[in-house]
């Protein structure tokens, strides 16, 4: 027979695993809107079922808060994605060169596909529906897995996994999975919050003689 303690053991785990998941994201929310600039090394990689094709990329990522955004890849290198404040411009010269997207910097935009706090962490509880998953090491860091499934179709993914640092409740990693079975795994291999980045980090020219594609929406448009 449970003893009294036993049992009030078991009901107060019970409790903590229910609101371990909201807990664990609003905790990387919080970390998260205290950066006020960061600066992460990060390899991906894409995994299209269709084609049975898997892609990796390397690059580095710069983020000044509230709106500014820099991807610059290494791999492939010359590809970039920016958020001046004002727009966000896209120029994948290793898959359509001579050709920058131009999307508007507020509502839904590249923004969310690549940047975590914007896709993840911005009033989760209310966004998704969210499961906590066994701990895992990410570059070296013991990490907390949170499963996530969207509450409303977002054209984004329909199901993510997010991992958050144990110790400082960043993102170390997150993969998404879209309607097709189209895989993204994004980790950070390198993390420096309140880095110094310097203001040109979040401008952009396109290339002389480029077609310039403007776009209210993405993906689509």
């Amino acid at each position: 027979m449970k003893t009294l303690a036993t049992l009030l053991v078991l009901v107060s785990a019970t409790g903590a695993q229910a609101q371990t998941s909201e807990a664990i994201l609003q905790r990387a929310s919080t970390a998260y809107s205290a950066m006020r600039t960061v600066r992460a090394e990060f390899q991906q990689s894409i995994t299209n079922p269709l084609t049975g094709t898997n892609a990796i990329s390397r690059g580095v990522m710069l983020r000044k808060a509230p709106n500014l955004l820099s991807v610059n890849f290494t791999d492939p290198q010359g590809d970039r994605v920016v958020s001046d404040g004002k727009s966000v411009w896209v120029y994948l010269p290793s898959s359509a060169p001579n050709q920058v997207i131009r999307l508007p910097a507020t509502g839904k935009s590249a923004l969310a596909m690549v940047e975590p706090g914007e896709l993840f962490l911005s009033s989760p509880a209310t966004r998704y529906n969210m499961t906590s998953n066994a701990n895992a090491i990410v570059a070296g860091r013991q990490s907390k897995v949170v499963s996530l499934v969207p509450k409303k179709p977002n054209g984004i993914f329909s199901r993510a996994k997010v991992w958050i640092d144990a110790e400082d409740y960043s993102v170390r990693q997150f993969e998404i999975v879209d309607a097709n079975g189209l895989t993204r795994l994004v980790t950070i291999t390198k993390l420096e919050p309140n880095a110094a980045v310097s203001p040109s980090e979040f401008k952009f020219t396109p290339p002389k003689n480029a077609r310039i594609l403007d776009s209210g929406s993405y993906p689509g448009g």
